[in-house]
């Protein structure tokens, strides 16, 4: 759980200081050296933490820090 919790923390650094306000699983994927499922869930954890927020174009969903 501790690597869980490092890998949340590490993606909403992420998300805080990245270029574009919202960024695609596929963005995080390149960034991290984890497993896809296992940034996908911890992305989707921060959601339910409600410290990340989906973002939709209306085509695509992505991530964003909330605020």
């Amino acid at each position: 759980m501790a690597d869980d919790q490092a890998l949340k923390d590490q993606i909403l650094e992420l998300l805080l200081t990245a270029k574009k306000p919202q960024l695609y699983l596929a963005d995080m994927n390149k960034k991290f050296d984890a497993k896809p499922r296992a940034i996908k869930n911890a992305a989707n954890a921060l959601v339910k933490e409600g410290k990340v927020e989906f973002w939709s174009s209306g085509s695509s969903t992505m991530y964003a820090a909330k605020g």
